[in-house]
């Protein structure tokens, strides 16, 4: 049987929009169940020590409270460390909210008030008192350096790249030499959504808890193995998140507070963070890069020496690898890396959009164009000459690399060639006007996904999978893809997501969901096609030319051709005419080119080239982003205007690494200071100029199932780099840190 239709590729809008700008959407803080408690928490104000006594009389005093839980009152939890890991399995020993009265970080929680009012909630956790012993600890990064360490092996999982020729002796003989520390101030997230959890206890005794969270599947396993429940007591919901990119990858405290807090009471609660809290848990590392560059006098690079350090809590070992990036990018002889992590007594950082590539490629894109001026070569022509057909760091081939496709139609639209060389050359009035470029790349990544595809009596297409949708689109392109795979009008496709009873999909991350989910629904809408038309086939009530091969299914009906002429038949009829009153099929969709390990074989990676233009006022150095431009090379487009949302929204977010966004430490307390949008600076509207977005054609059948490579995180790697390498050109001023700062 054919199938006839061209959804997939379609800039279809938002299938989920209306919902969400109408208020259908509920999100986590939203489920409204009869008798519920709100729940405020404390927090610890000193980085390290021991609690020594809780004073919560005046606060159960207040009109309204029900308990003030802590650790010497609260219900019973798994003992052992290893039952609060999570699917993320950072080594090191996961914290465990309210486990005993010893302080890891300040922020973390010590306890939680519950009220029958959020605003009793909130005037009794302003009374509650706590003395401390207090312990020596450190958050200065700089002296957290002198302490750098990598894990063993085997707690940690880390492959350290293998270098490549003799780097430090190819760098000494190189005629042209850079060399500098390269610095990225911590960042934390801050989504429209605060985390948020509204744990509610049913009947029968089990929990249904709506989350704020990437991956419902893994907080259902962190919540049954740390209240040491079995997974059919604890149902995870989050149909609907309001942003995440890595804060919602791991199980927030707040989850675990709201569903032991309704395990003691047996009522539902809920525990919203505040924005200020929203400083207590995941944020960026902060890192810096020592990179040393060596090339022969025509620009050809000799030596690469990179070594990385990114900060992490004392208790957990966050590893991102800010290092194999370059290695990977860059055709070089002689290469070597070498990456640490430097532990501070503050939470444990953690992963926040592209993770390792936003730190690593915009550090290292940073070097390459110092590297590009010192040989006196144009920077996109110096990344040309350099460039690499292979994954370098591997010796590996690649499913496809159509960045150099991507920095030419890139240039051509962005008009680089009309770009003078000489810093400061290009003014306009009194503006000093810079044109910078960079190159990014990211992980192609696929995991194995469970979607099932429904056929109802009413002719509708039901869609399920555990996925989230994180405000990337996915509602809409699996509908999408459902549409092209079964031949269904996309009005009559309902998708269900987030949810932990649905078909089996890991947590949204990566930006691997479009590529992993959406081979599952296709393959899932496949077979459920073939059981319809089989089933029909065997049935004696189905008319005979349903058992030809020339059956097409278009906008959701049966046609042939028979010698009569055409012939049809409803999807609702032909469900009757099989003796069913729905039908479905659930299928996973595993890595390989269609179900192969083949591809394994080869690196897989999304790449993109970016242009930048600046204009900087000299005399008050304040600097205007005015134009940015993204070319991706991202395989197939399964979407091309929520794609473009995407990488939009990431150049938004990188901007803001490039000028705005820092997260400032007072050592003395080792807490962030500017937790709240008036201190941390994220860019304004009047910040962000128009962005184009170019899609470069790029055909990869290895890459996944549909071709599919993610496009959620390449729009961070080489944007901040973009800019900074843009104001090098408009003031000769070479900037190291990030974000860069006037008169810095």
């Amino acid at each position: 049987m054919n199938v006839i239709s061209t959804h997939i590729g379609q800039p279809v809008s938002r299938i989920d929009g209306v919902a969400k700008v109408t208020g259908q959407a509920k999100y986590a803080a939203e489920a409204h169940p009869p008798g519920m408690l709100y729940g405020v928490v404390v927090n610890s104000p000193i980085a390290r020590g021991r609690i020594e006594t809780i004073h919560d009389a005046e606060a159960r005093q207040v009109p309204g409270v029900i308990e003030v839980m802590t650790h010497l009152n609260r219900p019973h939890a798994a003992l052992f460390e290893k039952s609060y890991m999570d699917g993320l399995g950072v080594p090191g020993v996961p914290y465990r909210p309210l486990h005993d009265g010893e302080i890891h970080f300040n922020g973390q929680p010590v306890a939680v008030v519950l009220a029958e009012t959020f605003e009793a909630a909130r005037e009794a956790a302003m009374v509650v008192r706590v003395d401390y012993e207090r312990w020596p600890h450190n958050a200065d990064f700089e002296v957290a350096l002198h302490q750098k360490y990598m894990p063993s092996k085997t707690r940690s999982n880390y492959v350290p790249p293998k270098p490549r020729g003799d780097a430090a002796a190819a760098y000494a003989l190189s005629a042209v030499k850079i060399e500098g520390r390269y610095h990225l101030a911590p960042e934390h997230h801050n989504p429209m959504e605060m985390h948020a959890t509204t744990a509610i206890v049913e009947d029968d005794g089990t929990f249904t808890v709506w989350d704020k969270t990437q991956g419902p599947q893994a907080v259902q396993a962190y919540l049954a193995s740390a209240l040491s429940l079995s997974k059919d007591q604890v149902r995870v919901r989050n149909p609907y998140v309001g942003g995440a990119f890595g804060s919602g990858l791991r199980a927030v405290y707040n989850v675990f507070l709201a569903t032991l807090a309704a395990e003691m009471l047996k009522r539902a609660v809920r525990v919203t963070l505040t924005r200020s809290q929203m400083f207590t848990h995941a944020f960026r590392p902060e890192a810096v890069m020592d990179i040393a560059l060596g090339a022969s006098r025509d620009g050809t690079l000799q030596s690469m020496i990179v070594k990385g350090v990114t900060d992490t809590s004392r208790f957990e070992h966050n590893i991102e690898n800010i290092v194999i990036w370059g290695l990977i990018n860059y055709k070089c002889p002689n290469a070597t890396a070498d990456y640490k992590v430097a532990p501070r007594d503050t939470y444990t950082s953690s992963d926040m959009r592209a993770p390792g590539a936003a730190t690593g490629v915009n550090l290292l894109e940073m070097a390459i164009d110092e590297m590009a001026y010192a040989c006196s070569m144009d920077p996109l022509a110096f990344r040309l000459h350099n460039y690499s057909d292979i994954d370098a760091m591997h010796d590996m081939p690649l499913t496809s690399k159509a960045l150099r496709d991507a920095m030419a139609q890139g240039a051509q639209h962005f008009g680089w060639h009309d770009r003078s060389m000489m810093p400061g050359s290009m003014r306009d009035g009194r503006e000093l006007i810079g044109w910078g470029m960079a190159t990014g790349i990211w992980d192609a990544m696929f995991s194995p996904t469970s979607a099932r595809a429904r056929l109802g009596q009413d002719g509708r297409l039901h869609i399920a999978t555990a996925a989230s949708d994180i405000g990337t689109g996915t509602y809409t392109i699996l509908a999408q893809t459902a549409a092209e795979a079964f031949g269904m009008p996309l009005d009559r496709i309902d998708v269900e997501l987030g949810d932990s009873t649905l078909p089996e999909c890991p947590t949204e991350g990566g930006s691997w969901t479009a590529a992993s989910a959406g081979a599952a629904v296709w393959l899932a809408c496949l077979s459920l096609r073939r059981k319809l038309i089989d089933m029909l086939a065997r049935s004696e009530n189905a008319p005979p030319w349903v058992k030809q091969d020339t059956v097409t299914l278009e906008g959701g009906i049966l046609h042939d051709m028979t010698e009569n002429g055409p012939v049809s038949l409803s999807l609702p009829d032909a469900l009757s005419l099989a003796g069913y009153d729905a039908l479905e099929a659930e299928e996973t969709a595993k890595p390989g080119l269609r179900g192969k390990i083949s591809q394994m074989r080869k690196a897989r990676f999304t790449h993109s080239a970016v242009f930048c233009e600046v204009r900087v006022d000299p005399e008050l150095d304040t600097v205007r982003v005015t134009r940015l431009l993204n070319a991706v090379a991202a395989g197939r487009i399964m979407n091309p205007k929520t794609a473009a949302s995407q990488i939009r929204g990431a150049m938004v977010m990188a901007t803001g690494m490039a000028l705005h966004e820092e997260s400032l430490m007072d050592e003395r307390v080792d807490r962030f200071m500017n937790h709240n949008f008036a201190e941390y600076h994220i860019p304004a509207h009047a910040d962000i100029p128009d962005m184009d977005v170019l899609f470069v054609n790029e055909h990869d059948d290895e890459v996944s199932p549909l071709g599919v490579k993610g496009i959620g995180e390449i729009g961070m790697c080489g944007t901040a780099a973009a800019i900074a390498n843009a104001i090098f050109h408009a003031t000769g001023r070479r900037y190291r840190n990030l974000p860069i700062m006037p008169g810095a």
